[in-house]
């Protein structure tokens, strides 16, 4: 079985999305496994979260889970997420980027019906904090 493809295509999307001066989002599953986002922006179970360097620190999007830290509403938070539990990458000012429509299946559960047990998430890392972030909600 070969590697997965989307870690690959969103990491492209992000770096198109810089490179042309356009805000790079991404949209999550959040119910997906190993999600860790604020559960107070999450609607119908997703959540787009606006990834532009201006807007969030240390993001690693060469790792998984993918994760950065950001503030919502004033409160530091570090969100992480598989690359698998992500729906789409795109600009926001065009909508261009990249459509996956649905998960990817996780990979301890691949072929198992069973789902994790919840609080069971590991804690990310936690990067050095530097300088002031934003991120704005994208509705």
């Amino acid at each position: 079985m070969s590697a997965s493809r989307r870690p690959y295509l969103i990491r492209a999307i992000y770096d198109w999305c810089c490179d042309n001066g356009h805000t790079p989002h991404i949209l999550v599953a959040a119910d997906y496994p190993g999600v860790i986002v604020p559960r107070e922006f999450v609607h119908e179970g997703r959540i787009t979260l606006n990834v532009s360097p201006v807007a969030i620190q240390n993001l690693d999007l060469t790792g998984d889970p993918i994760w950065f830290s950001a503030r919502f509403n004033g409160r530091p938070f570090d969100v992480q997420f598989p690359p698998g539990a992500v729906l789409a990458a795109f600009a926001r000012e065009n909508g261009e980027g990249v459509m996956f429509g649905e998960v990817e299946p996780p990979a301890e559960s691949a072929g198992s019906a069973s789902s994790p047990t919840p609080g069971t998430d590991p804690e990310p890392p936690r990067p050095p904090r530097t300088g002031r972030p934003t991120l704005r909600v994208v509705k």
